[in-house]
């Protein structure tokens, strides 16, 4: 019995010093879950701006641009934003789940959403290529026959904006060389720390409709000041006012689906690794309650032993 009692010890010993690590690491998630939400929201206020600027370009004659121009699909280009390590919980589960469930249907995919609010439907089949933002989405491209063009895996937990311009680069280059004819990111919104949705959002050609998206925060659009005019002065002139602007949206578009990805990562890391703290406090009561029953029956033995010894000796 007492070989008992010293196995259930170095087990509850153990048992403890994995709760220690989870809530360390349920703490640090929560605090990077903080810095990534702050980054997040804080792209709302360019958003909002950014919007009412290109319709204020779009009330007259529509903008011209190679970032604008809609044309049939007949390749499609997926941006893939998920994780570079495990322990998140179901995070990368759902984004590949709901990202095999929309590349399915692929006429639906490709439409376009215009400036004119109209659908352009694909008039062929269309193939489909796979930029990998994470670990992760390198094996999902992989494991579903996705010609995989690149994969980014060194992004720090909270990139600078600098740091997703090789990304956003890169679509554009090969929109405006008509390599693909529609460009979207897939990425998972943070609504709240319990609550997070897996998106997929026009990138290419430039949408306002998708710009609306980002300043949607679960059901409720962010209310964000913008600055009403009358009218705007472009100067030099509207096409050099153009051509700055909108390769500008498309990288804060993919800044802002890595930056609202972090922190749904953290936010579920942070939840899985709370789970697993309390799991670990309830199996240490378990053992606990396991050694002292295992003490009891060692003690209640050893005085039977006594007991009986006494009366042999009478």
């Amino acid at each position: 019995m007492a070989v008992n009692t010293k196995a259930i010890k170095q087990r509850i010993r153990s048992v403890k010093n994995t709760k220690k690590m989870t809530k360390a690491m349920e703490m640090v998630s929560a605090a990077k879950m903080r810095k990534a939400v702050q980054g997040a929201l804080a792209t709302r206020m360019f958003a909002t701006l950014a919007r009412e600027l290109l319709e204020q370009l779009a009330s007259g004659n529509k903008p011209t641009s190679p970032l604008l121009e809609e044309r049939p699909v007949s390749r499609l280009l997926v941006i893939l934003i998920s994780s570079n390590r495990g322990l998140c919980g179901s995070f990368n589960a759902n984004i590949f789940k709901r990202a095999w469930q929309i590349l399915q249907d692929k006429t639906n995919v490709s439409k376009h959403r215009g400036f004119d609010g109209k659908e352009i439907i694909p008039q062929s089949d269309v193939a489909i290529d796979i930029i990998g933002v994470g670990k992760k989405s390198a094996s999902f491209a992989k494991r579903h026959n996705y010609p995989l063009i690149a994969a980014f895996d060194h992004l720090s937990e909270r990139p600078a904006f600098e740091d997703i311009l090789a990304i956003s680069g890169m679509a554009r280059k090969a929109f405006t060389e008509k390599t693909y004819d529609k460009v979207i990111v897939m990425y998972t919104q943070y609504n709240s720390s319990l609550s997070q949705t897996v998106k997929a959002r026009q990138l290419l050609p430039v949408s306002p409709h998708d710009l609306e998206k980002m300043l949607v925060v679960g059901d409720k659009v962010e209310e964000v000041p913008a600055l009403k005019q009358n009218g705007y002065l472009f100067e030099p002139n509207q096409n050099a006012i153009i051509d700055t602007i909108v390769p500008r949206l498309v990288d804060i578009q993919v800044y802002q689906a890595i930056l609202e990805s972090s922190a749904s990562e953290h936010s579920t890391r942070m939840i899985a690794m709370k789970n697993a703290s309390s799991s670990a406090g309830d199996m240490i009561n378990g053992l606990t309650l396991e050694f002292n029953k295992a003490r009891q029956a060692a003690i209640t033995q050893e005085i039977a032993e006594i007991a009986g010894g006494a009366a042999a000796l009478e």
